[in-house]
């Protein structure tokens, strides 16, 4: 975990970016010593369904579900 101040940062943003690509680093930013933000890599990609994921296990639709209201 790093800290950088917020003109350090704003000037720095790219090379703050590439390290939080390529190594996971942590910053926070600070203003007047005191920290502002986080910018830290995403926790995980979200899973998109896929075509045809409706039939697929844990779906469930009750029989009535096109029955007239």
């Amino acid at each position: 975990m790093r800290r950088v101040g917020i003109f350090e940062a704003k000037t720095k943003l790219s090379a703050i970016v590439s390290e939080i690509m390529a190594e996971g680093e942590v910053f926070h930013i600070t203003k007047h010593g005191r920290v502002v933000a986080e910018l830290r890599p995403p926790a995980a990609k979200p899973v998109r369904p896929s075509r045809g994921s409706v039939g697929g296990p844990g779906f469930w639709m009750a029989d009535d579900f096109d029955a007239p209201l």
